[in-house]
Order: C-alpha cells, then sequence, then structure tokens
C-alpha cells in the first residue's frame, strides 16, 4: 500500500512539479481534514493502459456512496482525476482510497487545490 501526500498549490504562487509516488495495489491520499472537493490527482503512466479505481466511502460518513465507486481507464501518458465529493468517496477516517490494477507501471500525485477568496 501506498500512502500519497498532499502537494499543495498555493494562491498567487507557483508550485514545481512534484515526482508522482509509486502506486500501489492499494493507495490512500492523506487528505488530512481536506475537503476531497478540493483533491485532483494526476496519474502518470509509463507502459501499459491500466485501471484507477476510486473507492466510495462508508454510510456515514458517504451518504452518497450507493453511487458506488469510480473506475478510471488511464491510458499511456498523463491524466487529472477528481475533483471528488467527499460525500461519495470520503472513507471513514477522512482519507480517498484508490485502488489499481496494474500497479507497476504509474505514479499518482495528490494537488490540494485551495480555495481563494
Amino acid at each position: 500500500m501506498a500512502t500519497i501526500a498532499l502537494s499543495n498549490f498555493v494562491p498567487n504562487a507557483d508550485l514545481a512539479a512534484p515526482a508522482g509516488t509509486a502506486a500501489g495495489a492499494t493507495n490512500i491520499v492523506s487528505s488530512a481534514g481536506v475537503p476531497l472537493e478540493q483533491i485532483v490527482l494526476q496519474v502518470v503512466t509509463a507502459t501499459a493502459t491500466t485501471v484507477l479505481t476510486v473507492k466510495a466511502g462508508g454510510n456515514p460518513p458517504s451518504l452518497s456512496a450507493g453511487q458506488g465507486d469510480l473506475a478510471v481507464s488511464c491510458t499511456v501518458g498523463t491524466r487529472y482525476i477528481g475533483p471528488f465529493t467527499s460525500a461519495r468517496f470520503m472513507q471513514a477516517d477522512g482519507t480517498l482510497n484508490v485502488n489499481s490494477a496494474t500497479a507497476a507501471n504509474h505514479t499518482i500525485t495528490a494537488f490540494r487545490l485551495p480555495r481563494t477568496a
């Protein structure tokens, strides 16, 4: 299991491209109290198409978890997924769970898009 830390965008500033985290079969985005509505995943796939599954949360706290998982087919290259709905995807511990069908061929970076005034 890989734990993916958030890379924070800063309002009115820049962010150097962070190195992604090598994906495991199960990945946890450590959101540390950040609403999932502010999280976007960058998936860089190197060699073959893989399916990334964002797992539905538990009810509670995710009242819309019955809508199920979100499965995204990631082809070779870079793909962005999100932001996410807390009511559907937040786990009981406040994290976002992302599973990978082919763990060895891609990296994941989690970005926080902060709200600005």
